[in-house]
């Protein structure tokens, strides 16, 4: 089935779209007529393997690149975070910070403005750093689900959000529904891997021995440029391509961190509430289990905890601008991490469905999503 995905895509309808630019080039300007795959009764067989799609056709879109016209990067160089080739940074830029084998690693969007997808194999440990411009959302997969296989950028969108291919069977992945939804892989899973998202400024505070993807990737590319103008602004409506209407509850490309529960809600922790104050630890409930958002407006980053370690269950509280533990006063960083007091070095379990996205997207993909309004 390999180097078959562009005929088998021509089989169900895709019909060629004017160049969108994308990732190619600045944002794009003039008019275009996206191109929907040809409507059907909304499962139409891709080709001849008769794999069927499970997501409506009419709302994926050619994002007129090709397959792998954005071209995914597989272990690209890494350097330290104070390594010239890093300078293409600055402080307000946002990284997607994993750590694997006791590396800290830093994805900048900056490359994944321009790649959407970093293949990494670190030991046994195979990932998918993920990042869609046109959604805001930033997710890592753990490959080991598709047999360690690498991921590309199909050149398609389902409801704006970045469609990977897995290279093995080429099934399509539309990254925040997190399963494949087209060809043989239909209804599988992909997990996700803990990461968090903030600002440079903060990532290096947090881990000033990590590590950094290089500015040499091989590719000639802008690093230092946005290339989709405004888009990204907070109150900025527009998408590229058409797209269901979306609750006015929050600013459209608002960013929020959201807690998945179950196939369709979750809870919402809009960064415009979050950010009225300095820190926060937050209450909530996943899967189940008591957990905690931790919020540092510093470094622009929010993410969920459970908060049952070893230790036993913690409860966390804000005093003089610093996340304590109500049991023993130690101090916690954003990442999870204690940093002073008698639990000094121990870590929270993440969430694993938590993520950071755009509202007007994440709230497409989770409709009976709650927010959190705060204080």
């Amino acid at each position: 089935m390999r180097g078959s995905l562009d005929r088998e895509w021509r089989k169900i309808g895709l019909r060629p779209l004017a160049p969108m630019c994308l990732a190619a080039a600045a944002a794009c300007s003039g008019d275009a007529n996206p191109a929907a795959l040809t409507p059907g009764s909304g499962t139409t067989p891709p080709g001849e393997s008769g794999a069927v799609c499970s997501i409506p056709l009419s709302d994926i879109f050619d994002g007129g690149v090709g397959r792998d016209g954005i071209r995914s990067l597989e272990n690209p160089k890494r350097v330290p975070v104070d390594h010239v080739e890093a300078s293409y940074l600055i402080p307000e830029d946002r990284v997607i910070g994993v750590e694997v084998d006791g590396q800290a690693i830093a994805v900048p969007h900056n490359i994944l403005w321009w790649h959407e997808i970093v293949n990494f194999d670190i030991g046994d440990t195979k990932l998918a750093v993920t990042f869609c411009p046109l959604t805001g959302s930033s997710m890592v997969f753990d490959r080991s689900a598709v047999a360690g296989s690498e991921f590309g950028v199909s050149g398609l969108l389902f409801r704006n959000n970045l469609i990977m291919f897995d290279r093995d069977t080429e099934s399509l992945w539309p990254q925040m529904m997190r399963e494949s939804t087209c060809g043989v892989g239909t209804g599988s899973r992909l997990p996700l891997y803990p990461a968090i998202e903030m600002n440079w400024t903060g990532w290096k505070a947090l881990h000033p021995e990590g590590s950094v993807l290089s500015s040499q990737t091989g590719f000639s590319r802008s690093y230092t440029r946005y290339p989709y103008g405004d888009y990204d602004d907070v109150d900025n409506p527009e998408t590229l391509f058409p797209h269901p209407d979306v609750s006015e509850r929050r600013p459209p490309k608002e960013r929020v961190l959201g807690v998945v529960q179950g196939s369709d809600g979750g809870t919402v922790f809009p960064f415009g509430v979050l950010g009225r104050r300095p820190v926060r630890a937050v209450h909530v409930r996943s899967s189940g289990r008591d957990a905690v958002v931790l919020w540092d407006r510093a470094a622009e980053s929010a993410m969920a905890y459970f908060r049952d370690p070893d230790v036993g269950t913690l409860g966390f509280k804000v005093e003089a601008d610093q996340i304590v533990d109500e049991e023993t006063g130690s101090v916690w960083a954003v990442n999870g991490l204690a940093v002073s007091g008698p639990l000094a070095g121990t870590r929270l379990e993440p969430v694993p469905d938590a993520y950071v996205a755009f509202w007007f997207s994440w709230v497409t993909f989770q409709p009976e999503t709650s927010v959190w309004f705060g204080t």
